[in-house]
């Protein structure tokens, strides 16, 4: 059994002008470092941005992630720090996740086969929210090699070292 969402994002780039745009093959490059500063302040700024719908693209994106494409799991939850007063500079993020979504539409969940092992996985960043200092933890479990279950969540603390961030996140696990 596959599932696909190719239709639904076909709808989604088309409505977002986004339908010719060139793909890319990273969600987000290491170039983007989004930051609480790059909100809007200006008034003439926020009259733009008042016409672009970056709230509803996101959403879009959630709701792909959450069906079918837990790899942009991470992205999503970064883009969406900032629905509240996207600036431009967000705008244009979620512009180049449209193009990597545009390029990978075709991926889809595909369910059989033999191999019944359920694998989990857990990987931290250290002080990727920039404004912050906190740091991201996601997760992703498998069934026969498909997704069952994802995510990816900005955490409360803020670890002084890669090694502490790894730690309290495996002691999270280990205590569920």
């Amino acid at each position: 059994m596959k599932v696909s969402q190719t239709e639904y994002m076909k709808k989604v780039l088309k409505r977002f002008n986004m339908a010719d745009a060139k793909p890319v093959n990273v969600p987000l490059g290491g170039h983007f470092k989004l930051l609480e500063a790059q909100t809007l302040t200006i008034e003439d700024e926020k009259a733009l941005m008042s016409e672009v719908s970056y709230a509803s693209a996101v959403g879009s994106l959630m709701y792909t992630m959450v069906c079918t494409r837990s790899d942009i799991a991470q992205a999503v939850g970064v883009i969406s720090r900032y629905m509240s007063n996207p600036g431009k500079e967000h705008w244009r993020d979620v512009k180049w996740f449209l193009r990597y979504v545009k390029g990978s539409s075709d991926m889809k969940f595909c369910y059989g086969g033999m191999d019944v092992q359920l694998l989990g996985y857990v990987d931290s960043d250290f002080a990727g929210d920039v404004d912050s200092q906190r740091y991201t933890t996601s997760y992703i479990f498998t069934l026969r090699s498909e997704t069952v279950s994802c995510g990816s969540r900005l955490q409360k603390i803020i670890a002084f070292s890669m090694t502490e961030a790894e730690y309290a996140q495996r002691q999270k696990f280990v205590r569920s």
